[in-house]
């Protein structure tokens, strides 16, 4: 049925596959030309330095001749003359030099904030250096209902810095509690104090590349138990030292003068008050509490020229005049050394917590306060009643500073988001300029005048910015004869 059988060979052209063609060509580009060149990358960097002021030597040149003894004697009795009649000259009373660039307007210059802090913070104090070119800026919060668990920083800028960055500080230094209160040296520009809402007190030195802790109280008995209101440097005069103490006042009612110890990185306490219910008059008190029960200090001032007087605010609305100099009443506990009764005047009170005390730099009398009651007053401290009383009604009125070169002129903040001028010359009732610092009311805590550059005045908010104005001229060039008027606001205040 199957057989084998062979076939031929059968082909076909393929359909889809040609014979391919080759071809050779050439081509030729344009010439191409090779240039050598150099270039020099720039790096960049910022660095602080601080030039130290040199004695200026002078040399005399010995010169005996008759022709110079002759001028000398008969210039020397004109130019003794008109030195006299300067000397009894008013005219130029009350004037300074003002080497700063004129301004008619007040306008911000910088708008700052760390923008990597909690936006919970807020901005609870200011200060600037000895050079009147950084600003540092505490940050925390007053409005704890607990004890404090938020961590905080401390923050500078360097205004004269030719590329600020608004949101990023030059230095950066975290703190594990909350930070109230900050004060710079008034000579050493990159040392730095500050109080704690733990009680504690610490001081940082900002040259440092790598740890800027100088030194520290620490928590214990011989500190405060209570948040840090205040905290100054001062040159106590009882101590024949010239360096410098801290001294740091507490809601825990004590007032601690403490001195640094630089080798072991700590603070020793050198003396210590306390203020209890018993410094206040009867007449003057507001509650019924004991009278060991301690009043809260929210913050103090000193004399401007008395160096161991300094005015006192209390939570309870007390102002009390005190002294580095009282050594009664003495009060033995846990502290390893005594602590004293500093008060020794009461003033008429404000109707709720005193939030800042500020002594006048032109006059050893007067001194202003505001508070919770939303009024600032003005005292003499020789007398319990105030002397002026303004009251803005723009809410708490939280912090308020005389100017540095205007006797006459003072500024406060308020809870609703307002930087007040008050220019007595002007007005005794309102203040002149009233600016709004923020957008959304947030109130302005702190306020701090540039005492090294007249024009310069910060402020810092609960929203944590701070603001760098500029003053104008009105505000910044003392008027003739200012000091005296000052002085008749006081005069007249006895009569």
């Amino acid at each position: 049925m199957f057989q084998d059988e062979s076939l031929d060979v059968v082909s076909f052209d393929s359909n889809w596959q040609e014979q391919r063609s080759i071809r050779d060509g050439q081509t030729q580009t344009s010439e191409i030309i090779n240039y050598d060149a150099e270039t020099q990358t720039v790096t960049y960097r910022n660095a602080q330095v601080q030039a130290e002021e040199e004695a200026t030597q002078f040399q005399l040149i010995s010169d005996q001749s008759e022709n110079l003894l002759q001028f000398l004697r008969s210039a020397t009795p004109l130019i003794c003359d008109e030195l006299d009649k300067n000397s009894k000259s008013h005219a130029f009373d009350g004037y300074n030099v003002n080497w700063e660039e004129k301004a008619e307007a007040i306008e911000c210059l910088h708008t700052l904030n760390y923008s990597e802090v909690d936006e919970k913070l807020q901005c609870t104090d200011l200060s600037w250096n000895a050079m009147g070119s950084v600003i540092a800026v505490a940050y925390g919060k007053l409005d704890h209902q607990d004890w404090c668990t938020d961590k905080s920083v401390l923050c500078t800028w360097n205004i004269d810095r030719h590329n600020i960055t608004p949101n990023k500080p030059d230095t950066v230094i975290e703190v594990s509690c909350c930070l109230t209160s900050i004060d710079f040296h008034p000579t050493k520009i990159a040392l730095i104090a500050g109080g704690v809402f733990n009680g504690e007190v610490q001081v940082w030195d900002i040259s440092r590349e790598d740890e800027m802790l100088v030194a520290r109280s620490g928590i214990s008995d011989d500190s405060h138990q209570e948040p840090v209101t205040n905290i100054k440097w001062i040159n106590d005069p009882n101590i024949k030292s010239k360096t410098l103490q801290l001294m740091s006042s507490a809601t825990d009612g004590k007032i601690f003068i403490w001195q640094i110890n630089t080798q072991n990185q700590d603070l020793k306490l050198t003396k210590g008050f306390v203020v209890l219910t018993h410094n206040i008059p009867k007449s003057l008190r507001i509650s019924k509490a004991k009278d060991i029960a301690e009043i809260g200090v929210t913050g103090f001032s000193f004399s401007n020229e008395d160096k161991s007087l300094f005015i006192i605010g209390c939570e309870s609305g007390n102002v009390f005049k005190c002294s580095l100099n009282s050594e009664r009443n003495a009060v033995t506990g846990i502290n390893s050394i005594p602590l004293f009764s500093p008060v020794t005047f009461a003033f008429h009170y404000h109707d709720g917590p005193v939030y800042s005390v500020e002594c006048s730099p032109y006059h050893r009398n007067l001194f202003l306060t505001c508070g919770m009651d939303t009024s600032t007053h003005l005292y003499t401290i020789l007398q319990s009643k105030p002397i002026l009383s303004f009251e803005p009604g723009s809410g708490f009125m939280f912090n308020v500073q005389w100017s540095p070169v205007r006797p006459m002129v003072f500024a406060a903040t308020t809870a609703e988001g307002s930087l007040l001028i008050y220019d007595l010359e002007i007005s005794k009732i309102n203040p002149i300029i009233s600016l709004a610092v923020n957008d959304n009311k947030s109130p302005v805590y702190s306020l701090q005048f540039n005492k090294r550059r007249r024009q310069l005045l910060a402020t810092g908010d609960g929203n944590g910015k701070i603001q760098i104005w500029r003053l104008n001229d009105e505000l910044t060039n003392q008027r003739t004869r200012e000091v005296h008027h000052l002085a008749e606001i006081a005069e007249v205040a006895l009569d």
